[in-house]
């Protein structure tokens, strides 16, 4: 049987195993009908603790989507990782783990998880692609995986799904695509975001490394200063730190809750 916990990170959640016997191999079409919600476990993603190949850091993990794709980095899934390490070894301090992004280190302070994050890189600003609907301005920047964003003044009537695909697929994001921010500012520092996930084809209640995109986007775009505040769609608030250094950012770091929800097994027969 097949050992896992469930954990959400600001509604964004996760099927974690720990792996690091090496001994469980999952196929795209095992993890896809693990995250099923209907007649698996239900997730956004599973993470997969294994050892570190590399020394970079004492732990790695193995990311992939709900459709069974690898994924090099998730802001939520990092939090949740963490803690997760944090409870299987008893550690006090700081948790270090690899990501296909580079590695990334987790503090926690209460039932908050602080991670720091992969220098931002590839921000493109006010960019117009054109669509049946006509053009759209879209902003971009690679927080690890590519997200796209877009300012709307209201995200409640956001087309997250519709509009999300169609940016998600443009031509302009090939041929990995990009996953796309719809993003409303609340106030100065304060702005409110639905996602739409490349990988799991839908909008998800939160996203980390997306929520970091639009608050780099709004530092730039509207000189909001550090930290700011974001508002998703499961309720949550999380908090983006960084450092601007004029060219860019650095010290990027993504605040919020992490979860523990259930531990359970898996039968033979399923995955």
């Amino acid at each position: 049987m097949l050992a896992f916990t469930k954990m959400n990170g600001a509604g964004n959640d996760f099927v974690v195993v720990d792996n690091r016997d090496g001994t469980v191999r999952l196929t795209p079409d095992q993890i896809v009908r693990i995250c099923d919600r209907r007649r698996g476990v239900g997730a956004d993603g599973l993470l997969m603790l294994v050892r570190s190949v590399s020394g970079r850091a004492p732990w790695a993990w193995e990311f992939y989507n709900c459709d069974g794709s690898p994924a090099d980095m998730c802001g939520n899934g990092a939090r949740c990782f963490a803690r997760f390490v944090q409870r299987l070894t008893a550690t006090d301090g700081d948790v270090m783990f690899e990501t296909g992004a580079g590695v990334i280190t987790a503090r926690f302070e209460g039932a908050e998880v602080t991670v720091n994050l992969t220098v931002p890189r590839e921000m493109r600003l006010n960019e117009s692609l054109a669509f049946e609907t006509g053009a759209q301005l879209v902003h971009s920047v690679n927080t690890g995986v590519p997200h796209a964003v877009v300012l709307v003044s209201d995200a409640e009537s956001a087309m997250v799904q519709s509009m999300g695909a169609a940016i998600r697929y443009h031509p302009h994001f090939a041929p990995r695509g990009t996953n796309v921010n719809f993003v409303q500012i609340l106030e100065p520092g304060s702005i409110r975001v639905r996602t739409y996930e490349r990988g799991v084809e839908g909008e998800t209640l939160a996203c980390g490394t997306g929520v970091t995109a639009a608050a780099l986007v709004c530092a730039r775009l509207r000189s909001f200063a550090s930290p700011v505040r974001v508002l998703v769609q499961g309720g949550d608030t999380l908090r983006v730190s960084f450092e601007d250094a004029g060219g860019g950012f650095r010290d990027v770091r993504l605040s919020g809750p992490a979860d523990f929800v259930f531990d359970g097994h898996l039968c033979d027969s399923n995955p």
